[in-house]
Order: structure tokens, then sequence, then C-alpha cells
């Protein structure tokens, strides 16, 4: 599992959301809207993934 990734995808605007919402999208390394940053696939992240599943696609 240590070397599994997952490339995340920012396809919604931050505008508007939550204070805490726009904070774990910033912590997962997405700047704006189709930026994509392919990160470790652990629970830590899946879990910032699911938070913000609304604003984000997830392929891996």
């Amino acid at each position: 599992m240590a070397d599994k990734k997952i490339r995340v995808t920012l396809v919604k605007s931050i505008i508007g959301t939550k204070q805490d919402q726009r904070a774990t999208v910033r912590g997962l390394g997405l700047r704006r809207i189709n930026h994509t940053v392919e990160l470790e696939d652990t629970a830590a992240v899946r879990g910032m993934v699911n938070k913000v599943a609304f604003l984000v696609k997830c392929e891996g």
C-alpha cells in the first residue's frame, strides 16, 4: 500500500466554501481549478479527499 498513488484534481472553485474545506484543499496541495497532484494512498489522504469530495476528482 505504501507505493500506491492517487491523482487528485480540483474541479470546482473553493470560493464560497467553509474555511476548513479551503484548508483541506490547500493541504492536499491543490492551488487552482484543474490542478492535479499525485499523492500517497494513505488513510489520512483518503479522509481529506472524502471531506472535499464535491470539489475534487480522484483517480487511481
